[in-house]
């Protein structure tokens, strides 16, 4: 199988060194081409508002699988208004990356893919939008993914606790949901084994409030955790506030059903033991 990446994000780049092996060809877009970073096994190629080059759009045709992980950026997904012509020919497999974001505020109440997405925020508006054109492009047998809160090697709140930047912000009530880059990339991989498409939340068994996630990270690290913040009058980017306006526990039982995916990291606590124990933030 020849694989493309649009997009080749943390969850894509760890995807590749994971299942990387299975591919006999593995290409994908980044910003700049010059941070190839450990891209080394990966033929590179630049994707902005610029009309793509002859051989992306090659790549693009010559594809088994396509990989999106590129997010809306306005009225039109952006991977669809330049390389629509070639996605139309309906024989790539084509698996996109969205977000539990669409479901919007349930005030920490279950969802499941049967809840319609009530999105307020425009960025969260535009990833229903795109869910959509994805899927009428490949004829309703692409992939959604729905991705919870990522977090994995270097980006976790071991690491952040490190760094000095961790927080507990208290909001009462508020539950965020998580995922694990190993198995966003296991996930992935089960994506495109499936026959057909379809919609499917990704995220581990334990939506749980940011303060004890941070709290679990201290006591591994046997530090002290930060102090608590009120969320009413935390000082915040409005970017994070944002993120506080939804509080939901997403259901992954449709992922495990139908794609048979196994959890490694079935919660935070698992996820964090396992980075810890890999030397994270020592």
């Amino acid at each position: 199988m020849r694989l493309f990446i649009l997009g080749l994000g943390y969850s894509a780049r760890h995807f590749v060194r994971k299942h990387g092996g299975s591919f006999s060809h593995i290409a994908g877009t980044v910003r700049d081409p010059a941070q190839r970073d450990d891209l080394a096994c990966i033929e590179v190629h630049a994707f902005s508002s610029e009309p793509p080059a002859r051989e992306t759009v090659e790549q693009v045709r010559d594809a088994d699988v396509l990989v999106v992980s590129i997010p809306p950026g306005g009225a039109d997904d952006p991977a669809i208004a330049t390389f629509g012509d070639v996605l139309a020919t309906g024989r790539l497999k084509i698996v996109y990356l969205s977000t539990i974001g669409v479901y919007g505020d349930h005030a920490g109440g279950w969802v499941d893919e049967s809840t319609p997405p009530q999105a307020t925020l425009d960025r969260a508006r535009m990833r229903v939008a795109a869910e959509q054109a994805w899927m009428d492009i490949a004829r309703g047998d692409a992939a959604i993914l729905r991705l919870a809160g990522i977090y994995g090697p270097g980006r976790n709140a071991l690491a952040t606790l490190r760094a000095g930047t961790a927080r507990r912000v208290i909001k009462p009530g508020q539950v965020f949901n998580r995922i694990h880059v190993d198995d966003i990339a296991n996930a992935i991989m089960a994506a495109i084994h499936h026959r057909g498409g379809g919609i499917w939340n990704l995220c581990d068994d334990a939506p749980a409030p940011p303060q004890d996630v941070i709290a679990y990270a201290a006591k591994l690290m046997g530090v002290a955790p930060p102090p608590e913040e009120a969320f009413a009058t935390a000082e915040m980017s409005a970017m994070a506030r944002s993120f506080y306006t939804s509080s939901a526990r997403v259901s992954n039982a449709k992922l495990k059903r139908e794609l048979g995916v196994t959890l490694v990291h079935p919660t935070y606590r698992h996820g964090l033991d396992a980075l810890w124990h890999a030397g994270e933030a020592r």
